[in-house]
């Protein structure tokens, strides 16, 4: 694990973003589950994830389905005070209890969560973002998300069961796939 990545993890510990019975459980290697029949990713993943979006000091990001919030402040910790993460969640008892828990394990006065707008996929209004991180599995790649992305902006999103990276560059997209794994359905209102 990259050493940035492995200082956001022991700075934002996963317990604080659980429901107080899946606390003892924190340290698993696996998805845990939170309300509304959503999921805490499990920390491989996770890392997996965050590794592949290669957030710096500074970057603009979106946490799309932000969920207990734990990647919000994982990512709040990568962009550092000059930084900003906007997190998204559908779910407003799940974007409440985020709020909390960043103030709880903060000050993360980059992060913000929000409820999505309905029939609004992303953040269009406060693109361009500089990296896109979706928890969330789509059936396709969402053009709309990709055009939410600076020049040379970076998003990693599960689509159809595989990790994949997304990278403007020089005027086109590149994608590339990164293994397969499981999540929640991504909903495009």
């Amino acid at each position: 694990m990259r050493a940035a990545v492995q200082s956001a993890f022991e700075a934002v510990p996963r317990t604080a973003f659980l429901p107080a019975s899946m606390r003892p459980h924190a340290h698993s290697d696996r998805p845990l589950p939170l309300i509304h029949g959503q999921t805490n990713s499990q920390p491989s993943t996770v890392a997996a994830m965050l590794e592949l979006l290669d957030v710096q000091p500074g970057h603009k990001v979106l946490d799309l389905g932000s969920g207990s919030g734990w990647t919000t402040g994982l990512l709040a910790h990568l962009v550092g005070a000059d930084g900003s993460v906007l997190g998204i969640e559908r779910i407003a008892d799940l974007a409440l209890g985020a709020r909390a828990a960043l103030d709880a394990t903060g000050p993360w006065p980059q992060a913000t969560v929000r409820v999505s707008t309905p029939g609004v996929l992303g953040a269009p209004m406060d693109a361009p973002f500089d990296r896109i991180l979706v928890s969330a599995e789509a059936t396709h790649l969402p053009r709309g998300l990709v055009r939410q992305l600076r020049p040379d902006g970076v998003m990693v999103i599960p689509i159809a069961g595989v990790m994949t990276r997304v990278e403007r560059r020089d005027g086109a997209t590149h994608v590339t796939q990164h293994g397969l794994y499981v999540f929640v359905p991504l909903i495009e209102q």
